[in-house]
């Protein structure tokens, strides 16, 4: 325990590579400090990021400019249901935070979705919620009442 206090002291420092404990097949790991400790903080922030909204995307682009057909589509798609208040990352302004989400979520693609801190999915999976119905039962449990649902009712 104190080495893993010494080497994480050693993040703010050196940035020196961190020896691992030699592994039960005789292999030892090398990494460099710096590196893995910021790569918890990006993990622990993305963990932040993704709990401080209803809904969080990580897009290329921004909502206002779409830089992919793909974030463009989860875009139009939250317009339609009148979803207009969500936290947006432009992951093209930083390849920390681009590959962090990935890694974060184990999905290899962007944009990616989360809901309340969970992770929904990509645009295909959203599309998909949205042709079948699910987004709107997904939104309602956010407390977000779809406008689909409410043009529906006053076409009736």
């Amino acid at each position: 325990m104190n080495s893993l206090i010494r080497n994480t002291a050693r993040c703010l420092r050196s940035g020196a590579a961190v020896y691992m404990p030699r592994q039960a097949d005789g292999r030892v790991w090398t990494s460099s400090a710096r590196f893995l400790c910021a790569a918890a903080d990006v993990q622990k922030a993305l963990g932040d990021i993704v709990q401080k909204d209803k809904v969080v995307v990580f897009m290329k682009g921004t909502p206002a400019q779409p830089m992919c057909g793909f974030s463009n589509a989860v875009v139009q798609i939250l317009r339609m249901h009148g979803v207009d208040d969500y936290a947006s990352y432009n992951v093209l302004e930083d390849t920390e935070l681009r590959e962090g989400v990935k890694a974060f979520s184990n999905w290899p693609t962007i944009p990616q979705v989360y809901f309340s801190g969970e992770f929904v999915g990509g645009c295909d999976i959203l599309l998909q919620m949205h042709q079948n119905g699910d987004l709107v039962e997904e939104l309602k449990k956010l407390g977000i009442s779809s406008s689909l649902l409410e043009a529906e009712k006053e076409s009736k």
